[in-house]
């Protein structure tokens, strides 16, 4: 599995898990799904590092708040949009 689609299923999972209210398990996979978006990340185009950086400062602010389901939308929909425009 390419690590671009291991990111993909990654956010689908901890978003899943978020929505179904197992926010710690969902949190110890975030950290791993976090790992993986940036090692992808540092080798794309200045505008898509940037991008991540914007929206990991809003995920983690969905977090400090317990926000779940925020946090949920974020991974399923603006982090899967980030990284689909990664350069291969």
């Amino acid at each position: 599995m390419s690590a671009l689609l291991k990111g993909l299923s990654g956010c689908r999972q901890c978003a899943t898990l978020f929505r179904l209210g197992r926010d710690v398990e969902a949190a110890l996979t975030m950290v791993d799904v976090f790992d993986e978006v940036q090692a992808l990340v540092l080798r794309a185009p200045a505008d898509v590092q940037q991008g991540w950086t914007c929206l990991l400062t809003q995920m983690l602010a969905c977090q400090e708040r317990q926000d779940w389901l925020g946090l949920a939308d974020y991974l399923e929909y603006e982090l899967i949009e980030l990284l689909e425009s990664v350069p291969a």
